[in-house]
């Protein structure tokens, strides 16, 4: 049972005498909303209010509590509608959808094989279609804008945040002690931080570090503090700077547009909605429907996070480049989606297939570009390296199965094996960002 608690309507009843009107009576809750600060801060209720406004309704967001927003929206006729949004954390979010206390799950994360099994069974969440990626964010690692330094090592970063290294000093900075922010236990970006920096090298978060649960405060104490370091996402930079992050063996990228789409950023990561497995709720279909829609990702992107539109770009030929790739890259362009696959194995992951259809939209009015695609397989390292070619190339063929289902047919399809890794393969969150296929426009003309 819903319960409403909103203290607001959106339009005042004045007057001595009151007309009753659905203005003035309580809303009807009709979803909630729990999870991810991320996205729930400003991207959740501003979806939401795009879904009601594409619905010619008049919408108002309220303020509740800390983190915590109702949606309030008048249709033409009937009761005003609202929806109630907390945003406390990833991990609330999947709790609440296993109490039945809200609808969808907001998340910064990918879902838990615990999580998994407490809410669907054997049911897979992403075959039966309960998750959604609606969006790419990369998790900044930010410092005070004054702060000159303009890179680290993901090794490097590992240590700061471990308390290993303490002093700005030993990065080469006249700053003191470094101080450390981060976000609280529950949050889907403190876990994304873990599981690509601390984890996969042995380390734990330092005592010392500062604990935020809103994105917004923790990024206002960074800009605030010369001495200060700390991670975020990408619309909650503000005030302060991003470092550019690399691995072993790969190049120091900024969280920019381009390299989160194609999630060659490092610390790149998925947004999701999760839906109950047994909801009959027709609005929580609604919304993720309107996410996955242009308009919906149009939303994405103003909020300042990763939209998944499919757009091409001219990418600088670097070091180490293969051959066949760098043939393409010369003159040609990238296009900014990049496929990946569940495990180690050629099977599509949940944004994949829904990457297909965007691709091939995209191709739809371009019949020039069509002829000119190119798909580029990559892999982790094999004790085989004629292994490793071989799936990289049935990855890439795994793709072009998939377009020629669409009446697309590429080019060319290659596969390049272990070739110019984003990520350490020492680990297997590295290897696992490595097994992916590019998608490339050989140059016009050939």
């Amino acid at each position: 049972m819903f319960r409403s608690r909103s203290r607001r309507r959106l339009f005042a009843c004045v007057g001595v005498f009151v007309i009753i009107t659905s203005a003035c009576a309580d809303p009807l809750p009709v979803l909630r909303i729990q999870g991810s600060n991320t996205i729930g801060a400003a991207l959740g209720p501003a979806l939401v209010e795009g879904l009601f406004s594409s619905q010619n309704m008049q919408v108002e967001v309220v303020p509740q509590a800390p983190n915590e927003w109702s949606v309030l929206a008048h249709p033409a006729s009937g009761p005003a509608l609202e929806v109630e949004i907390d945003a406390h954390g990833t991990t609330t979010g999947f709790a609440a959808l296993h109490a039945g206390t809200a609808d969808l799950a907001a998340a910064s994360r990918a879902i838990h094989p615990s999580e998994q099994a407490a809410l669907y069974g054997q049911m897979d969440a992403v075959s039966s279609g309960a998750e959604q990626v609606i969006g790419v964010d990369g998790v900044a690692v930010i410092v005070h804008p004054g702060n000159p330094l303009r890179s680290l090592e993901a090794n490097q970063l590992a240590e700061v945040f471990a308390g290993r290294v303490t002093q700005w000093e030993q990065l080469g900075v006249p700053l003191g002690a470094i101080h450390l922010l981060a976000r609280d236990e529950r949050s889907g970006t403190w876990e994304t931080f873990r599981d690509l920096v601390l984890g996969p090298r042995g380390l734990t978060l330092s005592a010392t570090a500062a604990r935020f649960e809103a994105s917004d405060s923790l990024s206002k104490a960074v800009s605030d503090d010369p001495q200060a370091i700390g991670f975020i996402g990408l619309p909650y930079i503000r005030k302060a700077r991003a470092l550019a992050i690399a691995d072993v063996g790969t190049r120091a990228l900024l969280p920019t547009t381009e390299t989160v789409a194609t999630e060659d950023y490092l610390l790149s990561r998925r947004l999701y909605l999760y839906k109950a497995a047994d909801t009959l709720n027709p609005w929580a279909g609604a919304l993720v429907r309107f996410a996955q829609s242009d308009a919906g990702q149009q939303v994405v992107a103003r909020q300042g996070f990763v939209a998944q539109q499919v757009h091409a770009v001219r990418v600088q030929p670097t070091t180490g480049m293969p051959e066949p790739l760098l043939a393409v890259a010369r003159e040609g362009q990238r296009l900014t989606v990049t496929f990946r696959f569940a495990g180690a194995s050629a099977a599509l992951d949940s944004k994949a297939m829904a990457d297909i259809d965007r691709l091939a939209t995209f191709l739809a009015s371009r019949p020039e570009e069509r002829q000119r695609l190119v798909l580029i397989g990559f892999g982790d390292t094999k004790s085989e390296p004629e292994r490793a070619l071989l799936l990289s190339r049935l990855r890439a063929m795994t793709i072009r199965r998939e377009l020629a289902k669409r009446g697309i047919a590429p080019r060319q399809v290659l596969g390049l094996g272990a070739a110019l890794p984003v990520a350490s393969n020492a680990y297997e969150a590295g290897r696992s960002r490595n097994r992916r296929v590019e998608v490339w426009l050989q140059p016009a003309g050939r």
